[in-house]
């Protein structure tokens, strides 16, 4: 099982910046978001993509991250640009176990590099949190994630050119 923490989610300034985390880590093969602000809009607008493009994939807000990282049985990774280079870390990380997958928005507080097992740096500059998310998430699944199915109500068909797009109801 694979989990977004989505740390420091400010509610004004980060919910298309949150929303695009979830969009990310649901169309790579996550398994849940959690997000340590309580925002039921972040909530609701992934959600409905859920019911719209299918999926497995679950979304909760006001999540006590301190407890959370401190108490999971898994794997915690932290995606920040001060870490181990990714190609480095992701060499170490095991697969067979429940992994946890921190991305913050603000500074993020020194404690939860000390909780994480890995602080992994998809390059080492200032840079998205959504685009670091979606790299390290193509090569820890090398790939297998965007191969995944979606049983939704709608469903996208890859084309050359055009779009091809069936409508369940």
């Amino acid at each position: 099982m694979i989990t977004v923490l989505r740390l420091g989610h400010r509610r004004d300034r980060d919910k298309r910046i949150t929303t695009h985390v979830g969009l990310v880590a649901r169309a790579f093969g996550v398994d849940q978001l959690l997000i340590s602000t309580n925002d039921d809009g972040a909530v609701s607008t992934l959600e409905d993509v859920v019911d719209r493009f299918g999926g497995e994939f679950t979304i909760k807000s006001g999540v006590k991250w301190k407890a959370l990282l401190k108490n999971w049985n898994g794997v915690r990774i932290h995606l920040t640009m001060y870490g181990e280079h990714i190609d480095d870390a992701l060499k170490k990380i095991p697969r067979d176990e429940d992994v946890i997958i921190i991305v913050g928005s603000q500074k993020v507080p020194g404690e939860v590099y000390g909780l994480a097992d890995f602080n992994v740096a998809v390059g080492n500059q200032p840079h998205s949190e959504v685009a670091a998310l979606a790299v390290f998430l193509d090569r820890f699944l090398e790939g297998d994630g965007l191969r995944r199915e979606f049983d939704g109500k709608i469903k996208v068909f890859p084309t050359e050119r055009g779009k091809k797009v069936v409508e369940h109801r």
